[in-house]
């Protein structure tokens, strides 16, 4: 064994102002000195730790003693007989031993093509390098950290496995990418780690967790958690090949959105909601059983306040720890497939929270966001904005809308306030904002990027669909980029659905002055590919439960609710429930507690279930109520002016072969028992719903099953009929 005990600063193995550098954290470039390194006939070992008192560099069984750049500095230094593998040991002040793999020994990870992407912002799957990432590199395993900070002076892993100190680990600088690395062996799944980043002006940041990091730890605390996502062994590629049927225009789409903290909780222990795991048996089946085509999760990316729910997160790659790790996120989706249901995601695009511990002032700079305010700053919601026109932050977010698409085979993105993206004078007051290049209010670079991650999208997973919450006018939203679209797959229709919720707050005997609130969709109908939402946004902050939206008494609001969730599964358009409105919870949503499943022991709630469940059921069995939902050859009033009975009909097609469909619906509480409507073909038709069925908590009223039509040409239509119209009701009709 060697005994060499000499001064490193005598032999010249390393000066002293580095070694004082690497002591004092502000070394620029520490693998330039530290690990191996010719220095002339010599193989150098310099390593960095303040807590020995002597190292050594072990190579091939052999021990070579480092000697001390300077007392008190921590670095060490010395010949080793060749370059090599080797470990290093260390003792301490209190003559406690170890020996480990030296970090700066082991090569670059990230190869030139990667670097130049990232460089360029056109790398469309960033995950794959940046992040933590559990491997094995030159023989030994641990995890490979790298991360965008290009203003950085230093950059560095913390975490326990280092005692939090942002000089055990200084990263590897990546060129002019910005992007900085190391490997860190003999770490792994479960690691908790920061970055510390000391920026351009010489300033040590808060420590942040990693943009890219696929694990958080539990709110309040906030540091990134290695995940290792390799592996999962999926069973869905049935599934997969069969999706694009199960999206398109022509299919039933039906929409269950659901907040997993507060569907459904376990009460006897502690009032924890359910993990993705059980979520991926009772909530999959209760979706399935109750008819629905598709979940819809609201946001699961990490997100430090539940207050949000979800809509302002940091971990734009994690799957939220609050109920499991990724794998079990992924056994969510594959049970979801394996019953025959899509999985959506809210997707969060448009802003992120400034918590210190994210992407605000990455770097010491406004890397990822608008330095001015007029452009950075959501005055609404008090959060920061992307900048989308920097390459990178819209390769940031295009790349995250295709991991979640290719690592959690989820089925599509609704990406969340797409109308604050499009405009920079979203709710703001003349001189608030920053006009375009052209001087108008369109923001260009967020629509860039909206259209690039839907192009790449669906051109790299098919059969997906994205969907945007979009509440303006803006024009071609689900077109295709190639014909000047933002190529979303489909739009939330907000229009129609405020409007009809107005109409439905009325008392029955105004609504005749209102009836184009319940028509005015139609003249704009077909101009988008709508889905018709009736989402979370509709029982918060005041605004009452579906059912308390309803006027009259108890039993007129359980009426007019059926009658209006029957006019919607009617209407042109895709569907989506919000989850509770399906059994008509009278109260708001809270979302620190369970759905008060207790009320489907009354028969009204549990008639509301029975309800939608078959409205689904009647929905995705019948062509002519889906197959032209976004055509206007698919829809043909009967009567949409029939405002002084405020009763509205109307046809619906499918394909040329396929039985049609006639919607009635009647907004006051008069049963009209002799109500002659126009019909398109003779003869018998099923009556195939009914909202006042006795099963529903109706009053039975109807048309025993059926109707004939037999009578003459009515409404421009060739033949008619007389029917039983319910009160507060919605009926439908099928031909034989």
């Amino acid at each position: 064994m060697s005994t060499q005990t000499s001064n490193a600063d005598d032999k010249g193995m390393i000066p002293r102002d580095e070694a004082r550098a690497l002591h004092d954290g502000v070394h620029t470039d520490p693998f330039s000195v530290l690990g191996q390194h010719d220095r002339g006939d010599a193989v150098i070992v310099t390593a960095f730790d303040p807590g020995a008192t002597r190292m050594w560099a072990v190579m091939d069984g052999e021990r070579h003693a480092l000697a001390r750049a300077g007392e008190g500095l921590g670095v060490f230094s010395g010949p080793v007989p060749r370059r090599g593998a080797y470990r290093l040991a260390g003792e301490g002040a209190d003559g406690e031993t170890w020996e480990i793999e030296d970090p700066y020994r082991f090569g670059k990870l990230i190869g030139e093509m990667d670097e130049y992407l990232l460089g360029e912002g056109t790398h469309q799957r960033i995950w794959q390098v940046l992040g933590a990432h559990v491997l094995a590199h030159e023989g030994i395993e641990g995890t490979h950290f790298a991360v965008w900070a290009p203003n950085a002076r230093r950059v560095s892993v913390v975490g326990r496995f280092n005692l939090w100190d942002g000089r055990r680990h200084m990263m590897r600088r990546r060129g002019a990418s910005g992007v900085w690395e190391i490997f860190v062996p003999g770490i792994g799944e479960g690691e908790v780690y920061k970055y510390e980043i000391v920026g351009a002006d010489g300033r040590l940041q808060p420590l942040k967790a990693d943009p890219v990091g696929f694990g958080s730890q539990h709110a309040p605390q906030n540091a990134s958690v290695v995940r290792d996502i390799r592996g999962y062994g999926w069973k869905d590629d049935r599934w997969l090949s069969d999706r694009e049927q199960r999206n398109m225009r022509t299919a039933p789409i039906s929409i269950y959105e659901v907040h997993l903290g507060s569907w459904r909780r376990k009460v006897d222990e502690g009032n924890r909601p359910l993990s993705y795991r059980e979520a991926a048996v009772e909530l999959v089946d209760y979706v399935a059983e109750m008819g629905f085509t598709h979940i819809e999760l609201m946001p699961i990316s990490e997100y430090p306040f539940d207050g949000s729910w979800g809509y302002q997160p940091v971990g734009l790659f994690a799957p939220t720890v609050r109920f499991g790790p990724p794998h079990e996120f992924r056994d969510l989706v594959e049970a979801a497939h394996l019953k025959g249901l899509g999985v959506l995601l809210d997707w969060v695009p448009g802003h992120f929270p400034s918590d210190p511990h994210g992407l605000a002032t990455f770097d010491g700079t406004h890397l990822y966001e608008h330095a001015d305010p007029r452009e950075g700053f959501h005055q609404d919601w008090n959060t920061l904005i992307y900048n989308y026109g920097r390459t990178e932050v819209q390769n940031f977010l295009v790349s995250n809308a295709l991991y979640w698409l290719e690592e959690y085979h989820v089925d599509g993105l609704r990406v969340d306030a797409v109308a604050s993206m499009l405009y920079r004078d979203y709710s703001r007051k003349e001189g608030e904002w920053v006009p375009n290049k052209d001087g108008g209010r369109e923001n260009y670079e967020a629509i860039e990027m909206m259209r690039k991650a839907n192009t790449i999208a669906y051109g790299a997973q098919p059969g997906i669909m994205t969907v945007a919450e979009e509440s303006t006018s803006y024009p071609g939203v689900s077109r295709p980029v190639s014909d000047g679209g933002l190529g979303f797959g489909y739009k939330w229709n907000m229009g129609w659905m405020n409007d009809t919720l107005s109409y439905m707050s009325k008392d029955p005997i105004h609504r005749k002055h209102h009836h184009n609130q319940m028509t005015f969709g139609l003249h704009y109908a077909f101009t988008e590919n709508f889905i018709l939402p009736i989402s979370h946004d509709e029982v918060v902050h005041g605004k009452g439960s579906m059912l308390e939206r309803m006027p009259g008494s108890a039993e007129e609001k359980f009426a007019n609710l059926r009658a209006y969730y029957g006019f919607m599964f009617g209407h042109p358009g895709k569907k989506l429930l919000f989850m509770g409105q399906e059994f008509a919870q009278p109260e708001e949503w809270n979302h620190n507690a369970q759905l008060d499943w207790r009320l489907l022991d009354d028969p009204r709630h549990a008639g509301i279930q029975h309800f939608v469940r078959d409205l689904n059921t009647l929905y995705r069995g019948t062509a002519a109520l889906h197959y032209r939902d976004c055509e206007a050859e698919g829809f043909e009033w009967i009567d949409g002016g029939d405002a002084e009975n405020s009763v509205l009909s109307w046809v619906r097609r499918g394909g040329p072969a396929d039985p049609e469909a006639v919607v009635l619906c009647n907004f006051t509480p008069v049963e009209r028992t002799a109500y002659r409507i126009g019909l398109p073909r003779a003869g018998e038709w099923r009556e195939a719903i009914n909202s006042d069925a006795a099963r529903y908590g109706g009053g039975n009223r109807g048309n025993m099953g059926a109707i004939t039509a037999d009578g003459p040409a009515y409404h421009g239509q060739p033949h008619s009929a007389q029917v039983v119209l319910p009160p507060l009701s919605s009926v439908i009709f099928v031909s034989s």
